[in-house]
């Protein structure tokens, strides 16, 4: 079953031509958005600008310093 989530094509071949035919203009560039409701899309917006930073007022010195190690272990090992 196709993946129709993406919008841009995955071929290199449909996104060439979808490059050529949008630096042209003969096509638009697709609405991310299109489809959504606006009042959820503003809502979640808004979450995510207060999550991190309510997330880490909530949390200890200690329990802020072991959130870090963790992600800063995850991303050495993403290099490796």
């Amino acid at each position: 079953m196709p993946d129709h989530s993406r919008k841009r094509p995955r071929d290199p071949n449909q996104l060439a031509k979808l490059i050529v035919d949008l630096a042209t203009g003969d096509a638009d560039e697709p609405d991310p958005d299109e489809g959504k409701d606006p009042a959820a899309v503003s809502l979640g917006r808004k979450g995510g600008l207060k999550g991190g930073k309510a997330r880490a007022e909530k949390m200890s010195v200690e329990e802020r310093s072991e959130s870090a190690r963790h992600a800063a272990q995850a991303r050495w090992k993403a290099r490796q």
